[in-house]
């Protein structure tokens, strides 16, 4: 079977909660790891939560990549999602454990097709 894209599903564990709490922070990192994977981004929307977690989704021009945070239990949910170039998304959760530097993580690659 031809491989048509990469999924990676992760949660990261034990993660700042100063990191994933504000919105600001979570773009600012999602654009980083987009930029670092070379990954084109079409948009982005963000969801505040109050009084903190953000849900966050970058529409890339190959699918998707998406966060939702819950500092209250020190958690990070991704899902990176690309059918061009399956080693943009490696490279792309790689960055995201550099910038989130999770105590532990637990992740699972699909490749699709």
């Amino acid at each position: 079977m031809k491989i048509l894209g990469r999924h990676i599903i992760a949660e990261l564990y034990g993660v700042d909660k100063d990191l994933i709490s504000k919105e600001e922070q979570v773009r600012e990192i999602m654009d980083k790891v987009v930029k670092e994977a070379g990954i084109e981004t079409v948009g982005g929307l963000y969801k505040q939560f109050n009084p903190h977690g953000v849900t966050g989704i970058v529409l890339i021009s190959e699918s998707h990549i998406s966060i939702h945070t819950w500092p209250e239990y020190e958690l990070v949910n991704l899902d990176i999602f690309t059918c061009g170039d399956s080693q943009q998304a490696d490279k792309a959760f790689e960055a995201f454990l550099k910038y989130f530097k999770p105590k532990s993580y637990r992740h699972y690659i699909l490749d699709r097709g």
